[in-house]
């Protein structure tokens, strides 16, 4: 069998794997097909998910759900405007021997995990939030400086709420960035909410099941990177993110009044990324421009901004991002 061949039984295992992962999750879960398949997105490009929503939507439950589903070893930290880096990190502590010898010894924090709960991020000081950067992005910490690697795979999946920012301390553009994809948790619609209500108020509740091991998920971020992306998908992604930069020859004239800043070269790397994890998990060999125009308002909302003229006007980034990339799609489809 040739590796073209290999890579596409790998692929179709692969699909009726994930379908029957998010079957799984969806009995405790319930509804809100979208939120689901974005978190199953961060975790198989390897990268981090931010849940923004408000409470009661159901954000813990799924990352618990993931937990189990995904057979990742997860903790949870409830991030406090008290919460200190060692919180997260761990810290050494000086053992007493019974001879009298003293050593330090390290006890690690809940970050030594695969899949870390960070519920509501932004309510942590500033200094506890950038001790969470290293972690995401190099998948080590350093502590009494001596580097350690944390869980493999290991992901952070933060939850913000976006109305309630009193007391709280905005991520940072750079952080911000660290995130694959925001997940915006809406409101469900009137049927999923009764079938949340009868599934979730009696003596017994539906249970999920393992589906991955370790090994397995690895493996599915090892395909990922493999497979096979056309010339004209990358290209779309290329036009889609230089688009929405102001200083661009390209940009349109409302991106150039509207854009404080773009999105630079990782948007267009999780891009890549994000459009495989869409086609794997509707079971597709290759993904597509519909892809592509999928995935940008979740790859690309936190990683640009308006400006202080669009925002008076009560103009909407999601908005500019669904219009610019439908405009591409036309425009493309035209030529």
């Amino acid at each position: 069998m040739s590796d073209a061949e290999d890579m596409v039984a790998e692929i179709e295992t692969l699909g009726v794997k994930l379908a029957e992962a998010k079957q799984s999750i969806t009995r405790r879960f319930i509804g809100q097909e979208r939120v689901v398949e974005l978190t199953l997105t961060a975790l198989l490009c390897g990268g981090h998910g931010l849940l923004i929503g408000l409470p009661g939507l159901g954000k813990t439950r799924l990352v618990e759900t993931l937990s189990t589903v995904m057979g990742l070893d997860g903790n949870r930290v409830q991030f406090t405007p008290d919460l200190m880096p060692a919180d997260i990190l761990g810290s050494e502590v000086l053992d007493t021997a019974e001879d009298g010898s003293r050593r330090f010894r390290f006890i690690e924090g809940p970050v030594f995990c695969q899949l870390l709960m960070a519920d509501e991020i932004n309510r942590a000081s500033p200094r506890t939030q950038s001790a969470l950067l290293q972690a995401m992005q190099e998948k080590t910490v350093t502590v009494a400086g001596q580097s350690r690697a944390l869980g493999v795979p290991f992901h952070v999946l933060a939850t913000q709420n976006p109305i309630e920012q009193e007391g709280t301390y905005p991520l940072p553009e750079a952080q911000l960035d660290r995130f694959l994809v925001q997940i915006d948790v809406a409101y469900p619609d009137r049927d999923t909410e009764r079938d949340i209500l009868l599934a979730t108020t009696g003596e017994t509740e539906e249970q999920s099941s393992q589906v991955f091991t370790t090994g397995e998920l690895l493996a599915a971020q090892r395909l990922l990177r493999r497979m096979p992306v056309g010339e004209s998908v990358v290209e779309m992604i290329l036009d889609l993110v230089r688009a929405f930069r102001p200083e661009e020859e390209g940009a349109s004239a409302r991106v150039r009044e509207s854009v404080a800043w773009g999105p630079g070269p990782r948007a267009a790397q999780s891009l890549m990324l994000a459009v495989r994890a869409r086609a794997l998990l509707q079971g597709r060999l290759a993904p597509s421009a519909e892809d592509v125009i999928d995935m940008a308002r979740p790859v690309l909302s936190h990683r640009m901004a308006l400006n202080f003229a669009a925002r008076a006007r009560g103009d909407s980034l999601q908005g500019l991002i669904e219009e610019t990339a439908a405009s591409l799609s036309g425009t493309k489809a035209a030529a």
